[in-house]
């Protein structure tokens, strides 16, 4: 039998593991423990009650990104610190015996000690997803935001382009971001699908702003409406004025893909 026991194996040093984690986001009130809000549900809470119950109380966990509250993740990348001697398949099995339904561990790697998460990874990947049907999804509604009336895709990847690159995204910066400087790089934009239908936006990029990817989404929505015209994305971004661009896209469209960290790419 290879499920941990509930008493701990001697300790044989701080010990520091990958894991790749899929989660549905709606239950949950983002990725981190919030300081004073014990009762919010996050990943990073339970994942911890999971980590105590098999002996590790102490574990030092670290994600990636932080996800916002209703944000899912397909590939977020944590790392846990502790002292327990334990192989990484006797962990994933253990975890996700413990672990509720809308969260998984779905890799784990041993790695060197001191091995952080937010501080290896190099470009995460988002993907926003829109269902663009003039009748609502039932099988979609958790995972694509509905916009009803028809969107004009070129138009809104004609827009898009205009954010490719390194620049201040302040007009795309949520109020009450912590972030030292609103300078960030997306490496690309790849808006596929077609008006009715599906239509997918992915945004590569070496880190983001706290709802920076919802608010780049709601922004290209209002392109696609013709609420902005593409020619008015430039003078959006240059105004480093948030309420110049689009409202704040809703949190369960967005999917935290994949994340480049240098161990799993």
């Amino acid at each position: 039998m290879d499920r941990p026991t509930s008493t701990p194996s001697p300790a044989t040093g701080p010990r520091s593991f990958r894991l790749v984690l899929e989660y549905d986001g709606r239950d949950f009130e983002g990725w981190q423990v919030q300081a004073g809000a014990r009762s919010a549900r996050t990943v990073q809470g339970v994942l911890a009650e999971a980590l105590a119950s098999i002996g590790c109380p102490d574990a030092k966990i670290q994600a990636a990104g932080r996800t916002d509250t209703g944000v899912h993740a397909e590939g977020q990348i944590a790392s846990v610190e502790f002292e327990r001697a334990l192989e990484a398949r006797v962990l994933l099995r253990a975890l996700n015996a413990r672990l509720p339904q809308d969260v998984a561990v779905v890799e784990v790697r041993e790695v060197e000690p001191g091995w952080h998460a937010t501080d290896a990874a190099r470009a995460k990947l988002y993907r926003y997803r829109i269902w663009n049907g003039a009748v609502r999804s039932p099988l979609r509604a958790g995972r694509f935001a509905w916009i009803q009336e028809p969107l004009a895709v070129g138009r809104m990847r004609e827009a898009a382009a205009v954010f490719v690159g390194t620049h201040d995204f302040s007009a795309l910066r949520a109020a009450g971001s912590s972030a030292r400087t609103s300078v960030r790089t997306i490496r690309t934009i790849e808006l596929t699908g077609e008006t009715g239908h599906q239509i997918v936006v992915d945004v590569l990029g070496e880190g983001f702003l706290r709802h920076m990817v919802r608010n780049l989404a709601g922004t290209l929505i209002e392109v696609g409406r013709g609420r902005f015209e593409p020619g008015d994305a430039p003078r959006i971004l240059a105004s480093l004025d948030r309420s110049q661009a689009g409202p704040t896209a809703p949190a369960h469209g967005l999917t935290l893909m994949r994340v480049w960290d240098g161990v799993g790419d």
